[in-house]
């Protein structure tokens, strides 16, 4: 499992479905380098119980994220011809119909292995025959990832341990308001409360955000 913040996020070029429907075959995060901050989240797979539950938490709040010129994007190691069957499958059915953010397929699971979120890894025995050590699909992983493409934030879970959407709002209002303000975010900050700012001393000073 490697540590992504403040480094680059490893860029991509892959098969994709866009606006719950759409195939694209040449999706990247680059495209938003310069222009949107990006919210990257992985999920075990398609067809399951606790993915598409995170998948609709994110969509209900995408206006949210848009609003504070932030790009939604779901990803995981199932193919763009499941992504789109999922698509299709109502909610009340177990499916995710209705989620219009990006879902990227990464067949070659090295989206996730550059991520560091790949469960198992691939190994070969005596004989040279390849196996793999575990189910080889992605944890929960979440990059908060900022305008000029570095990583930021990062969180990973377990298959078991469904994310908290407002959560990942929160940090990125915490982003937003350091790079605007310079002021650094304390513990539980939320936006629109007080934020602290270093003096010349070296001491905390609370300042007012508004």
């Amino acid at each position: 499992m490697s540590v992504l913040v403040g480094k680059k996020a490893p860029s991509f070029n892959a098969q994709a479905i866009l606006n719950g429907g759409e195939f694209e075959k040449n999706f990247s995060l680059d495209q938003f380098v310069g222009k949107k901050h990006v919210l990257f989240f992985f999920y075990p797979k398609d067809f399951t119980f606790v993915c598409p539950t995170e998948l609709h938490a994110f969509q209900a709040a995408l206006g949210e994220f848009e609003s504070r010129n932030c790009a939604v994007v779901a990803c995981s190691t199932d193919t763009e011809q499941s992504h789109w069957g999922w698509l299709q499958m109502p909610k009340n059915q177990g499916g995710i119909k209705g989620i219009t953010y990006p879902i990227v397929a990464d067949t070659t699971k090295t989206i996730s292995m550059n991520y560091g979120v790949l469960a198992g890894e691939y190994e070969f025995d005596d004989n040279d025959n390849m196996g793999a050590s575990g189910p080889m699909i992605a944890y929960r992983g979440l990059f908060l990832i900022d305008k000029n493409g570095i990583v930021q934030h990062q969180i990973v879970n377990n298959f078991p341990l469904g994310r908290n959407v407002n959560e990942a709002l929160r940090m990125l209002d915490a982003l937003q308001y350091f790079e605007e303000n310079g002021e650094v975010c304390p513990a539980n900050w939320q936006k629109g409360e007080l934020a602290m700012k270093e003096s010349h001393q070296g001491v905390a000073d609370y300042l007012s955000v508004s």
